[in-house]
């Protein structure tokens, strides 16, 4: 059966660093922040376990013996990885970072990070790449099984696990083609249920909020077309007369990059007279990458991408 002695731990490399490097129990015991009976304890195991008395009195001072010097550039060393080891995480020079970033998100909310993304990529991290999928995957046992490290949308599922933060709310408004009859006089209920709409839907739906809200006014919109993404819906609403609904920001605030592509595609985007919830654009990602530093900067690229105040926390 091992003694006590014969079971080591890291406090007595950490020890034997210090008697090493002070050739005094006192000093050593002051650089370790404990006492100078603890430390001489300290030594006297270390002297049972090594089998060797390490530091011999030599007048007023202690030296150390021939087996304490072979053992002090080791004892050094293993501290220093104990210390690499068991220390908080340090921080990460994005420049010198060298990963690829698999992030889910809808069509429209990847047109619009994908710029920005790569914008800041070239300016403070070249080393890194994205990978944006489209929303096929169910999001919560992708993050946690890690086959995506970031969520960006609209996020709908609650696990209990799964960090989340909101980035930015947006009102819903109609987008339309310049010259569309919509565009002449102003916009009314009845105006809106009158034209023809195409609808957004992954799953396929016809209804919306914007359906539930004309039904209080005894109203019905006709919807000629769903498809599954926003971008599809804009450039088909941009050849035609259908209307297509799209997120922006609110009044008074800055333009949403999230708008950019019916800005691009020339729609022309008129408030909706009701009274539609607000869609809150988020990101979500699992705890264990909360303290990487390499997340870290993903989570802040994405921030300073979508959000018109970004906040320095992540």
């Amino acid at each position: 059966m091992n003694s006590p002695d014969a079971t080591l731990d890291a406090n007595l490399a950490i020890a034997l660093d210090a008697l090493l490097t002070e050739h005094s129990v006192t000093l050593a015991a002051a650089r370790l922040h404990t006492s100078p009976a603890a430390m001489s304890r300290t030594l006297a195991r270390l002297r049972r376990t090594l089998q060797d008395p390490l530091l011999v009195r030599a007048g007023q001072s202690m030296v150390p013996t021939p087996r304490a010097l072979a053992l002090r550039e080791e004892a050094a060393a293993v501290v220093r990885s104990l210390h690499a080891l068991l220390g908080p995480g340090t921080g990460v020079d994005p420049a010198t970072l060298s990963s690829t970033f698999t992030l889910q998100a809808a069509d429209l909310v990847g047109a619009a990070l994908a710029p920005g993304l790569l914008r800041l990529a070239e300016q403070e991290a070249p080393g890194v790449s994205f990978r944006l999928l489209a929303e096929e995957l169910e999001a919560g046992p992708a993050l946690r099984d890690g086959r995506i490290d970031l969520e960006v949308g609209s996020i709908d599922h609650v696990d209990p696990e799964t960090r989340v933060e909101e980035l930015v709310t947006l009102r819903m408004v109609a987008a339309v083609r310049p010259g569309h009859p919509l565009t002449e006089g102003p916009l009314t209920p009845a105006r809106l249920a009158t034209a023809r709409h195409v609808a957004v839907s992954r799953r396929g739906r016809f209804t919306g909020p914007l359906d539930t809200a004309l039904a209080e006014q005894n109203l019905r919109r006709r919807v000629g077309v769903v498809l599954p993404g926003h971008l599809a819906a804009m450039a088909l609403a941009a050849r035609s007369d259908l209307v297509c609904l799209v997120p922006a920001a609110p009044p008074g605030a800055a333009p949403s990059p999230l708008t950019g592509d019916a800005t691009a595609l020339g729609l022309q985007l008129l408030d909706i007279p009701l009274e539609l919830p607000p869609v809150t654009i988020g990101m979500a990602w699992h705890p264990r990458h909360a303290a990487d530093r390499a997340h870290h900067w993903l989570r802040s690229a994405v921030r300073r991408t979508l959000s018109t105040s970004a906040s320095p926390t992540a």
